[in-house]
Parts: structure tokens; C-alpha cells; sequence
């Protein structure tokens, strides 16, 4: 059993944003923080007040977060970025909504002093003594607090007030995780006060200093425990006067969290074999649960469930069965051709994840090179003629208006260019398509023409295809290319209607040049011959694309089964040092890196020979390292052991916030069973004779920080999780179940519901009943395993951070 916390967040936009530049604008872009650990940066909206950002993120962490902040900030080239404003929600406000959060927040402004992270390490004790008690504050350690210097670093010290009395601890210089060891002890009188005060600061030899946070500790639950010990979250100032909200904007969010108590395996097993066995005995029809499942899930999560079934099956090896199974139900309701795929069933929503989750990776390779040839001309395309505007063409001073024709004609040339290069690309692509993809497409087009035998319907079947491939996967990345990862930043203005309209060109091509399509828009009549021989290359290339049979199929699946699944790649600076002692200097150098489920390798170029460089089974930990070890931002270090055991670290920097995150998040999925995994690490570097973080001076010292082995972004080619499939089918299962019962009593006509006996491997001859049966069984599984209620002694401990 394992507790699991995941934060479902989606940026949408901002408004009314304070001007920021000398133009009167803004150049806006987010940071999502979870406990002030940086993990998602969006594009930067340039030039605008009112940004729309729309991109999504999934981020797997652990159920002991506290918060997740969201700052909206103004990029500059030239100087350090502003800070517009934030957007803070805590855990516990989350949890108590159950949809989660939706809607408008005004951005608050960033007080220095409520800018507080990390943790204090302290043992508290009451001795006996004469004439009376002490009360005994060690501070031994604290880790993770602000950097608050232009060197990445602090000079924290620690201030311990009770009773009108105060003590410091001496200035541990340049350090965010320092070390004091240093006791402090005080006199328990008779009405004293009963609050202890342990604040951290940054001292500074010319301002004043700078709050790193503080801790406030209940000297009578100390007293009532004698002792207690542990790690303290450092809390902001909140003596000061709440000041009022000023003008600084809004941002509208999405987020929802989710905690998950995942059973074992075992547990599962009765579910998942019981929708297995549905799916395989697919080709005799369509069955009972499936439909039942897609008749009691309403539009708001039907995506969600859609991708998790995927999943599921996907694990199983039965997805092609699976999406065959709604392509029979979904065509068993339509009677007109030109309504099909077309409303957003269970089989479109499955299709879509099943077209992310198994052909991302060939999406880029046929989109990539078009994509970075619009970004790169970067020209101005119009075939709108009431949204042309005239420009000043020429040289040599000599400018003239460019006409509307001539804006027009050059226009058209250059979409038609890139639908051509586009269409080649794509009738090039059939051996690089995945063979499960093509076998899918396969049962698709077979299905669709027997459906639809007339001769009058004979471009359905290619439509029903086109409807998947170009509608709704091709086109979205078309105009939306930062959020397939195509691109790293959101196109402008002028780029995006470039998209648009090509994505507009797809559209016509997949809906196989229809008159409907045709007639919405008729300015977009200069590119019909190249729609017209694009129609033509698309039905080839769909004839060879589902012309595989099951023996190939076979084959490519069994060949991609003798190699390691790709997880990531691309280029990385790994830190090479040169020289020993004092002189000794460092620098990165560039190589291609790529992550499989066996190991992390590098070559000179995405095309050389690779080198193994780290196993997987010996990754210990993969973490951030501090900016000013190396001088650096996005640096990360692996932690492993090399074929004789010795522990080593390899340094890797990383161009954006976004590509280290990503990385560190590929690297502790394949890594997660490791049996070796560190509990903590050093975030500096040990250079020298100690570590730049802590200073200590024992180079195999304990890590002064906890690793973060649970923080991960979820992606389209995460790593199936089986149970966590499971458990998501079972919670959206369990909250249909009174629908699910009202369904059964309608089809067998009874009130009792129970299961049905049957024999192993057997399909159930009831098996909404035995469905029922199986959630039953599941809740008392998931009643069992929660933690017993508190006892109702006297308890006094503080809140330790663990």
C-alpha cells in the first residue's frame, strides 16, 4: 500500500497585469513553486497585459506538501526578472475542494519577509534544577533556507527568544544549509510566557539583515513530553498588518488535488481481469460493461477515464482490442457517414490519449522540421482579404505599399509550400509509424467500409481515419505546438496565424476536400489545387498505412521488445573537471544524452555511436544542485555507483528551468524500485576539503538535504503504473455505483445484486453483478487499510517535518 499525491493544474490567463516595461507592457510568464521548489515555467507572452498561456500539467509529489504557489513574472533581456505577484494556495484549502480550484485570484504581492523555505532542526528539553526547571533549546542544523545573497547563499544565524530573554548562534557563512550544534538554556518561571521563538536570519555586514523564518514552539506540550526533537518548517512573519490587495492583476487556474491510497497488485487483479475478459471477447460484440462504463461517465471526466482505461489496457497488451471494442459500439449508433467521431465519445477521447501515449514520438518526426520552418521565416501570411494588412516592401530606402494581391499571392505560396512539405513528410512516414498505431488504424478502416459498404460512402473509411490523424492530433499540434512539445516557447501573433491557417489547410485535406469544408471559407480557395493533390497522396498514404498485416505486426513489435524503450533524449552539458588541487578549473561540455529503461547513454551527436554511461539499477538519487556551486542555474547531479561499487556523481546542466525538471523527473520514474536509493544528499559540490553546501569536511558525510525521489511531471511516455491505473478506474467506478446498480436492476429486474460463480478464465454469465461484487471488495480492502483511529490519551508532540 502506498499513499500517493498528484496536483492537476492548469494556467489559463491573466488579466488587467501591471505595465512593467518603458512601452506600457509587460513580458509575462509563470513559475509554479510546491513548498518553494521550483517546477514548472511557462512560455513567456510577449508584449501584453492580458497573457493566455492554456498549458496543463500533471505534478506527482509527496502527501506531505504544504503549498503551491504560482508568481507571475516580467521577463527582461537586459536586467533580473519582476515580480508582478502571486497566487498562494495551501494543501488544506485544496483538499477541502473536492473539484478543486477553478476560476479568478487576484495576484498579492511579494513581501520579502513572507518568502521563507526550509526547515530547522531543534531538540527541546525540560531539566530538573535548582531552584527550578530550565528549558533546553539545541539548534542543531537547518536545511533549504533562502538564498538571500547575490552569491546563491545566505549568512544564516539563529535567534532564540523566550521569556524577555534572547540568544544568537553564531553567523555560518555562506551556506543555505548550515550546521551549529550550539544549546541554549532558559529559566521556566511561574507565569512566564508560553511561546518559545527560534527565528532564522541572513546577516549582512552594510543592510539590515534579511528574515529566513521563524519557529513558535508551545513550551507546555514541551513540558508535558519532557523532550522532543525533530525537523521544524520555517513559517513567515505574520505580526505585520495584512496589507490591502493592490492592482496588480488576476490569473485564472485549475487546480485539483488528488490523494490515492494504491493497494498491492493482488488486490486489483479481480478488476482488471474482469474488464480484460470483456475487451477480449470483443470480437463477438460489444458486451455490457464497457458500455455500461461509457453511458454512466459524464462529459466533464470522460477524457479522464478514457486515458485511464487506455492505460490500463496498454499494460495489458489489449489497447487495439480495446479501441476495437469502441469503434463497434461507436458505430452501432451512428446511422449518417458524416456524423461519425464526430461528438466527443469514449472511443474520440480514448483515440486521442492512445494517439499522444503511442505516436508522440512520431508526431514530432513528421511535424518538427515544418514546425521549425514557420518559426524561423517568421512571415507575414494572410488569405483573409478583410484581414490584410498593406506592408512596406523594398530596399536601398526605396519602399513602396505592398498591394493586397501581392500580399495574397505571396501568401498563398507560402502555405502552399509548407502543406506540400507537410504532406511529403507524411507520405514518407508509414515504416516509422508505430505498428500497434497501424494495426489500430487497420480494425478502424476495416470496421467503417463494412459499415458503410455504398459506393457513395466510399472516402468514409478514410475519413474516419483522417478524423483521428488530422483533426484531432495533427491539427492541435499544428496551432498549439508548444503544448505537444514541439516548440519550447508559444508562437506571436504573426506566427500563430501562419498556424492556423496551415492548420486550417490540414483540416480541408483530412475531411478529404468536402464541399461543407469548402464553402466556410472561401477565401481560402488559392490552396485547392494543393488540397486537391494532397487528398490524393493522403488516400495512399492511408491505403499503405493500414496495409500490415498481423505477421508484421508481429515482427516490429517483437524487434522493439529486444530494445530498451527510449524515455528522453537530447543534448546536455556534463561538467568535465580538468587539473587537480588549487588549480584545478571546470567547464560543461555539450553532449547528446538518452534515457532508456536500461541506462543513460551520451554520444558526440544524436546520430554517433552511443556510450553507456550510468546503469540504471546503480542511480542512487537524482537531484538539483545550488546555482553558485558551479556559478551556474539548471545544473542537476546523478548519484550512482560504477561496476565496482563506488559511489560517484555526474553533473549535468540543463538550458531551462522546464528541461531540468523534465530530466529529473524521467530520471526518478525509471529509477523508482532501485533498492539503493538515498533518503538524503548534498546540493553543493565537494570542492576542496568540504562541501560547499554544509561545509562539512567528510567527503562520504551524510547529505545535509532530503532527496525529492517522489516529485516527478507526469508525461505522455511515463512508464505505465498498473496499480495506479487500477485504483483510478476503481475511484471513478466507485463514484458511478449507485448509477451502476440502477442499471443492473433494470436489466435483470431484480433488487439483490450478488455475483456470479464461475469458472477460472471463464467470462462471468452476470458480470455488471460481478463488477459490483469486486468494488464491494475493494472498499473493505481500502476500509482495512487506514490508519487506526488516534488514541484519546493526552498525545503532545509538535508538527515534525520528516
Amino acid at each position: 500500500m502506498a499513499k500517493r499525491s498528484s496536483l492537476s493544474i492548469r494556467i489559463v490567463e491573466g488579466k488587467n497585469l501591471p505595465a512593467k516595461d518603458i512601452a506600457g507592457s509587460s513580458d509575462p510568464y509563470c513559475i509554479v513553486k510546491v513548498d518553494s521548489e521550483p517546477i514548472i515555467r511557462t512560455a513567456t507572452v510577449w508584449k501584453t497585459l492580458c497573457p493566455f498561456w492554456g498549458e496543463e500539467y500533471q505534478v506527482h509529489l509527496p502527501p506531505t506538501f504544504h503549498t503551491v504557489a504560482f508568481y507571475v513574472m516580467d521577463e527582461d533581456a537586459l536586467s533580473r526578472d519582476d515580480v508582478i505577484g502571486k497566487v498562494c494556495l495551501t494543501r488544506d484549502t485544496l483538499a477541502s475542494l473536492p473539484k478543486g480550484f477553478t476560476g479568478w485570484a487576484h495576484l498579492e504581492e511579494v513581501d520579502p519577509d513572507e518568502e521563507v523555505q526550509g526547515e530547522i532542526h531543534l531538540r527541546l528539553e525540560v531539566l530538573p534544577g535548582a531552584p527550578g526547571r530550565r528549558l533546553c533549546c539545541s539548534v542543531l542544523e537547518a536545511r533549504d533556507l533562502a538564498p538571500k545573497d547575490r552569491n546563491g547563499a545566505s549568512d544564516p544565524f539563529v535567534r532564540v527568544r523566550y521569556n524577555g530573554r534572547t540568544q544568537e548562534t553564531s553567523v555560518v557563512k555562506k551556506s543555505c544549509y548550515p550546521r551549529w550544534n550550539e544549546t541554549f538554556e532558559f529559566e521556566l518561571e511561574e507565569g512566564a510566557t508560553d511561546v518559545l521563538c527560534v527565528e532564522a536570519w541572513d546577516w549582512d555586514l552594510v543592510s539590515r539583515n534579511d528574515f529566513l523564518g521563524k519557529v513558535v514552539v508551545n513550551v507546555q506540550k514541551v513540558c508535558a513530553a519532557q523532550q522532543e526533537e525533530g525537523w521544524f518548517r520555517l513559517q513567515p512573519d505574520q505580526s505585520k498588518s495584512q496589507r490591502t490587495e493592490g492592482n496588480l492583476g488576476s490569473l485564472q487556474l485549475e487546480v485539483r488535488l488528488r490523494d490515492e491510497t494504491v493497494l498491492s497488485s493482488g488486490c486489483y487483479q479481480p478488476l482488471v481481469q474482469l474488464l480484460c475478459q470483456e475487451v477480449k471477447l470483443g470480437t463477438q460484440g460489444p458486451g455490457l460493461l464497457i458500455p455500461v462504463i461509457e453511458e454512466t461517465t459524464s462529459t466533464e471526466c470522460r477524457q479522464e477515464v478514457a486515458t485511464n482505461l487506455l492505460k490500463l489496457f496498454l499494460g495489458q497488451g489489449l489497447a487495439k482490442e480495446f479501441l476495437d471494442l469502441l469503434f463497434q459500439l461507436e458505430l452501432g449508433r451512428t446511422s449518417e457517414a458524416n456524423t461519425l467521431f464526430r461528438s466527443n465519445s469514449l472511443a474520440s477521447k480514448s483515440m486521442e490519449s492512445f494517439l499522444k501515449v503511442a505516436g508522440m514520438r512520431y508526431l514530432h518526426g513528421v511535424l518538427g522540421p515544418v514546425i521549425d520552418r514557420v518559426f524561423e521565416e517568421k512571415k507575414y501570411v494572410e488569405l483573409d482579404p478583410s484581414k490584410v494588412e498593406v506592408k512596406d516592401v523594398g530596399c536601398s530606402g526605396l519602399h513602396r505599399p505592398q498591394s493586397e494581391a501581392e500580399v495574397l499571392e505571396q501568401s498563398a505560396l507560402t502555405l502552399r509550400a509548407h502543406l506540400g512539405a507537410l504532406l511529403s513528410a507524411l507520405c514518407r512516414s508509414v515504416r516509422a509509424c508505430p505498428a500497434v498505431v497501424r494495426a489500430t488504424f487497420r480494425q478502424l478502416f476495416k470496421r467503417v467500409r463494412k459499415r458503410f459498404p455504398d459506393t457513395q460512402h466510399e472516402n468514409v473509411p478514410f475519413i474516419a481515419v483522417t478524423s483521428f490523424l488530422c483533426l484531432r492530433f495533427f491539427s492541435p499540434a499544428i496551432m498549439s505546438p508548444k503544448l505537444f512539445h514541439l516548440r519550447e516557447r508559444h508562437a506571436d501573433a504573426r506566427t500563430s496565424r501562419t498556424l492556423l491557417l496551415l492548420a486550417k489547410a490540414v483540416q480541408n485535406v483530412g475531411n478529404m476536400d468536402a464541399p461543407v469544408s469548402r464553402a466556410k471559407e472561401a477565401w481560402m480557395e488559392p490552396l485547392q489545387p494543393t488540397v486537391r493533390q494532397g487528398v490524393a497522396q493522403l488516400k495512399d498514404f492511408i491505403t499503405k498505412l493500414v496495409d500490415i498485416g498481423e505477421k508484421e505486426e508481429l515482427e516490429q513489435l517483437r524487434t522493439l521488445s529486444l530494445q530498451a524503450p527510449l524515455v528522453k533524449e537530447g543534448p546536455l552539458f556534463i561538467h568535465r573537471t580538468k587539473g587537480k588541487g588549487p588549480l584545478a578549473s571546470s567547464s560543461f561540455k555539450k553532449l547528446h544524452f538518452s534515457l532508456t529503461t536500461e541506462a543513460l547513454s551520451f554520444a558526440k551527436t544524436s546520430s554517433s555511436k552511443k556510450s553507456t554511461f550510468i546503469k540504471l539499477a546503480n542511480i542512487r538519487a537524482a537531484e538539483k544542485v545550488e546555482e553558485k556551486s558551479f556559478g551556474s542555474s539548471h545544473v542537476m547531479q546523478v548519484i550512482y555507483t560504477d561496476d565496482v561499487g563506488r559511489p560517484q556523481t555526474a553533473y549535468l546542466q540543463c538550458k531551462c528551468v522546464n528541461e531540468l525538471n523534465q530530466w529529473l523527473s524521467a530520471l526518478r520514474k525509471v529509477s523508482i524500485n532501485n533498492v539503493s536509493l538515498l533518503a538524503s544528499y548534498h546540493p553543493g559540490v565537494f570542492r576542496g576539503d568540504k562541501w560547499s553546501c554544509c561545509h562539512q569536511k567528510d567527503r562520504t558525510d551524510q547529505g545535509c538535504d532530503k532527496t525529492r525521489s517522489r516529485v516527478t511531471l507526469q508525461e505522455w511516455n511515463d512508464p505505465l503504473d498498473h496499480d495506479l491505473e487500477a485504483q483510478l478506474i476503481y475511484r471513478h467506478l466507485l463514484s458511478v455505483e449507485a448509477m451502476l446498480r440502477k442499471k443492473h436492476r433494470e436489466l435483470s429486474g431484480s433488487t439483490e445484486v450478488g455475483t456470479t460463480p464461475t469458472s477460472p478464465g471463464e467470462a462471468p454469465k452476470d458480470p455488471l453483478a460481478a463488477l459490483l461484487g469486486v468494488l464491494q471488495d475493494l472498499r473493505v480492502l481500502h476500509s482495512s487499510s487506514l490508519p487506526s483511529p488516534p488514541s484519546s490519551e493526552p498525545h503532545c508532540t509538535l508538527e515534525l517535518q520528516t
